[in-house]
């Protein structure tokens, strides 16, 4: 039984990866209990919806900031390319996401410039735990650096 069980258990993990890796599609939504978010400031966002299909993944982001609401629209390819998007006002965020090799993992790196004439660097690790939607995001400038893990729950 035991075996059998195993077995099982393996083929779902290994449907669940494809060869383009996971599928992080849906609507997620912030745990706060199971996330570790900065002390006095955090960049997570209160719901993400992902869509991805073939080698386009597309993530809006539902954030607020001061009790500003504001949402964020990114789109990237699967295949390690530079994707241009949006950035903060009026600059742009150049963006490759790469899959780890056993395709457990998507990163995202971010660079952008920022208001000092600098650049930001954000990188986001996304995975899954379970049922949950981890996202590791690390963010380094002349600001500083903060790093949060984020969890979110499928809706």
């Amino acid at each position: 039984m035991k075996k059998t069980s195993f077995i099982l258990t393996a083929f779902l993990i290994s449907a669940t990866v494809s060869a383009q890796g996971l599928d992080f599609s849906g609507t997620w939504k912030l745990n706060t209990s199971k996330s570790k978010l900065g002390a006095e400031f955090s960049m997570a966002p209160k719901e993400i919806i992902i869509a991805q299909k073939g080698n386009d993944f597309s993530v809006e982001k539902h954030s607020s900031f001061q009790d500003q609401e504001f949402t964020t629209n990114d789109k990237f390819t699967l295949d390690g390319k530079e994707c241009l998007n949006q950035g903060w006002q009026d600059s742009q965020k150049k963006s490759t996401a790469v899959w780890s090799e056993d395709k457990k993992s998507l990163k995202i790196i971010s660079k952008m410039s920022i208001g000092d004439g600098g650049e930001m660097t954000i990188t986001e690790v996304y995975k899954m735990d379970g049922g949950n939607m981890v996202i590791e995001s690390s963010s380094s400038s002349s600001f500083g650096e903060m790093t949060e893990t984020m969890v979110y729950d499928k809706q």
